[in-house]
């Protein structure tokens, strides 16, 4: 009588143990590969080191420009609120500053070819041992736009001015838009501008 080789089959399930063993490793992986999706849903990339002059977009987008009076150089008082329904570009300088002096003219021309149009540039000076310097050195650089003498508590309100110049260019409802440090190329200021007016 001639003997027969067969595989033995599990009667109940119909599934060879091979079978079974790859059954239960794809559910293994399967739940793995679940707990890992949950686990990482709404988690938010982790927060890299950013440059120096770095504003979290939702600060540049949606902060209002805190308001201040201050003093202007020729004796007035200026209110940020005036200039509420123009486009503004504020500038924290300095006498001292080389990179300040050299941005002026472009503020200059700026405010020449968009004034009209609803555009001003508010200069605040930070100057403090070269304070009685500042109205002269606004008369010779022929600075057409109001200049107001800074103080510590409105570099505060603006986030502590770590560097000068700094720049915040503010929208008609008074949001600030963006924020620079250092010397900044008159087309970046007339890009915002542009689409602001």
């Amino acid at each position: 009588m001639a003997q027969t080789n067969s595989v033995k089959k599990n009667p109940k399930s119909g599934l060879t143990k091979k079978q079974r063993s790859w059954i239960y490793t794809g559910f293994t992986i399967g739940v793995i590969i679940l707990l890992f999706v949950i686990n990482n849903m709404g988690s938010e990339p982790e927060q890299g080191p950013y440059p120096p002059n770095y504003v979290p977009a939702a600060q540049r987008s949606s902060a209002l420009a805190p308001d201040f009076t201050l003093p202007t150089v020729d004796g007035k008082q200026l209110k940020l609120s005036d200039y509420k329904g123009k486009v503004v570009i504020i500038d924290f300088w300095a006498t001292w500053c080389p990179p300040c002096r050299k941005g002026i003219p472009d503020l200059i021309d700026l405010k020449k070819k968009y004034g009209s149009k609803g555009f001003e540039v508010i200069g605040i000076s930070l100057d403090t041992d070269t304070k009685a310097q500042v109205p002269g050195f606004v008369k010779d650089k022929g600075m057409n736009y109001p200049v107001v003498y800074g103080n510590q508590n409105v570099a505060q309100l603006y986030g502590g001015i770590e560097a000068i110049p700094t720049s915040f260019v503010i929208d008609k409802h008074g949001k600030i838009v963006a924020t620079y440090q250092g010397l900044i190329p008159s087309s970046t200021f007339e890009s915002h501008i542009k689409k602001l007016l």
